[in-house]
Order: structure tokens, then C-alpha cells, then sequence
């Protein structure tokens, strides 16, 4: 028997058209985007359990309210991947707090367990803001299980993106790890969450990888090493690992490009990803960072994943490394 809040795949559908139409007709979401609300594999039957989801963690993905059009809300996301038989998520806004939030999905889906995180961009501040870090990490059932470096106001960003030197650091003009960038570090270190790199250069990444093993982070993940301007080279990656890093990979880079919601970025190819999956399983964790509208529902997404990975070769130990083990250890779940 279904609980009041099991889905159905019928009125998972049903309730996502509604608010999509009422998107539409209210004119929030822009023009070049509404017709695709979101999509679901032709070869899927349900976005119900399956060998292929169960005690799955998608520690980074995107979701409503936010100041950016979502395909769907934090807790209809949650409910969708409960119901598929997941272990956890992680929400990440770029703007705003999720771990807040992550408190109240936990009252409506007791016994899922959901994080959220933060993002150090402008929103708080012109730097990196310890302060906000300091209250995350002490807000209601301490559920901030990670905060980011800044992103869409990373300077490397910018320079590469708009050719302007702008936004927030990370680094010093003498490439030093900034006070309040190892402050948060240190934040991070005593109480075990994860400390990411956000969108920072391949080279400030190590350069951060280099000092969080100094300062004691154990949790420091590289973000987006497969992805766009912040693509590593295998030898970047194996130094970052050296350094005691973790390196995720997000599988969204095989569903934009033309076509998508995301149209203006070059999707990469099963193989390719398989190829940055393989170099260090049980160093890695694999993220969808869907959420966006035009793109493929979350769940969805993982699901397509793992499958691209079992067909380009991967073991399914190799797998679980990097959808089930490692992104549960990192937010808490299991020892470290």
C-alpha cells in the first residue's frame, strides 16, 4: 500500500504539467524554454524503484526556489528519487541557503535523508563570507553538509565567460589561498563536511586541494572536473586525488547541447565520461546537476547514467563507488 506520499507516475506527470502550464501561462519561465518541461527515457516505464536507483546519492542537483526557472521544487524532487528507492540528496542553490529547507522536506518525508548546502556568491557578500559558513554549519539538525566555493561569481567564471577579471576570489595576486577561503576550510574541517571547489580553474583547484590536506579538510571535492572550462586533464585529476581529493564528475555534460535547455554547451560523449569515471572509482562521485528546465528530470538523468556506465565497461562495483558508497560517505552517512 502507498503512503500519502508515494507518486504514482501518472500523478508525478499530471501534478509536473499543471505547475508547468502555470509557469507558462504566467510567463516565469522565458520563451526559449517553455516548450520542454522535462523528459523522461523512452526505455523507462516508471521513475518508480529499480535495481538501477535503489540507495543511489545525488549529492548535487538544482531545484525550485531559486532565482533561476527549475524543473520542479526541492520536494517534489525529493519525492521523486524516495520513491525510486535513494539513499539521499544534496541540493545546491548558487544563490540561496538549502539546508534550511532540507529540515522541512525531512518533516514531510520522514526517514529520507536530504542535505543542502551553500554557495559562497555574491548573495553573501563580495568575498568569501565566514560568517554565513559559521551559520550554516549551526542551523537546525546541522543538515549543510557542504559549502562551495563561489560559482557563477568565480572569477575564473567571469575572465573566461565575459573577459573581465571580476567576482569573487579565491586566491590572492600571488596565488595564496586567501584568510577567509582557509578560514572556511577550517570550518569545514571540524565538522566534517565537505569543502568544495566550485566553478575554480583547474590550477586554483589544486591550490586548494594543496591546502585543505593542510589545514585537515577530509572532505574536499573537486567540482565539475569533467565539465566545460572546468575540465581537468587526467594528470590535474591524479593530483588532486595524490593531495587526498575527491573528484566528481556530473553527468549533465551528456544531456545539454542543442536542442536542451542548456543549448550553447558541446555534450560529451558515454564514452569520454566513462573514460574521466574510470581513472579513480573509489576516489569519486558521480552527480547528475540536472534540475534545470528543458533538461532531463533528475532521477531520470542518474538513471541514464549508471546504464552509460555499465555499457561502456564499468563494473558495477566500480559503480557503486561513485553513485552509492562514496557521495553517501561524503555527506555523513558512513564513517570517514
Amino acid at each position: 500500500m502507498r503512503n500519502k506520499h508515494d507518486l504514482s507516475r501518472r500523478e508525478f506527470i499530471r501534478n509536473s504539467l499543471i505547475a508547468g502550464g502555470y509557469m507558462i501561462l504566467s510567463g516565469v519561465l522565458p520563451a526559449q524554454v517553455q516548450p520542454q518541461l522535462f523528459t523522461v527515457d523512452e526505455h523507462s516505464d516508471s521513475l518508480e524503484t529499480d535495481d538501477l536507483l535503489r540507495g543511489v546519492s545525488d549529492i548535487h542537483l538544482h531545484a525550485a526556489p531559486d532565482s533561476k526557472a527549475c524543473l520542479g521544487n526541492e520536494l517534489e524532487f525529493a519525492r521523486t528519487a524516495y520513491n525510486a528507492g535513494y539513499k539521499s540528496l544534496m541540493f545546491k542553490s548558487n544563490d540561496f541557503s538549502s539546508h534550511d529547507r532540507a529540515y522541512l522536506i525531512r518533516q514531510e518525508l520522514p526517514g529520507f535523508e536530504v542535505f543542502g548546502s551553500l554557495c559562497m556568491n555574491r548573495v553573501h557578500g563580495d568575498k568569501v563570507n565566514v560568517f554565513a559558513a559559521e551559520k550554516a554549519v549551526t542551523t537546525t539538525d546541522n543538515l549543510c553538509r557542504c559549502i562551495w566555493m563561489p560559482t557563477q561569481d568565480a572569477v575564473y567564471q567571469n575572465i573566461r565567460y565575459h573577459g573581465e577579471k571580476e567576482g569573487i576570489p579565491v586566491l590572492d595576486d600571488n596565488g595564496h589561498v586567501l584568510p577567509e577561503v582557509v578560514r572556511v576550510m577550517e570550518i569545514c574541517a571540524e565538522t566534517n563536511i565537505i569543502f568544495a571547489t566550485g566553478h575554480s580553474s583547474p590550477e586554483e583547484s589544486i591550490v586548494l586541494a594543496r591546502k585543505v590536506r593542510e589545514v585537515g579538510v577530509r572532505k574536499c571535492v573537486i567540482t565539475h572536473a569533467n565539465s566545460g572550462i572546468w575540465k581537468m586533464t587526467h594528470d590535474q585529476i591524479k593530483q588532486c586525488i595524490d593531495l587526498g581529493a575527491w573528484m566528481e564528475y556530473s553527468y549533465i555534460t551528456n544531456l545539454w547541447g542543442s536542442g536542451t535547455g542548456l543549448p550553447d554547451f558541446e555534450r560529451m560523449s558515454d564514452k569520454e565520461f566513462s573514460g574521466f569515471a574510470r581513472i579513480a572509482p573509489e576516489r569519486s562521485v558521480i552527480t547528475t546537476d540536472l534540475g534545470q528546465v528543458g533538461m532531463p528530470h533528475p532521477v531520470e538523468g542518474m538513471r541514464r547514467c549508471i546504464r552509460a556506465l555499465l555499457e561502456n565497461g564499468l563494473s558495477q562495483q566500480q559503480v557503486n563507488y561513485m553513485v552509492r558508497d562514496n557521495p553517501a560517505t561524503l555527506v555523513g552517512l558512513s564513517a570517514i
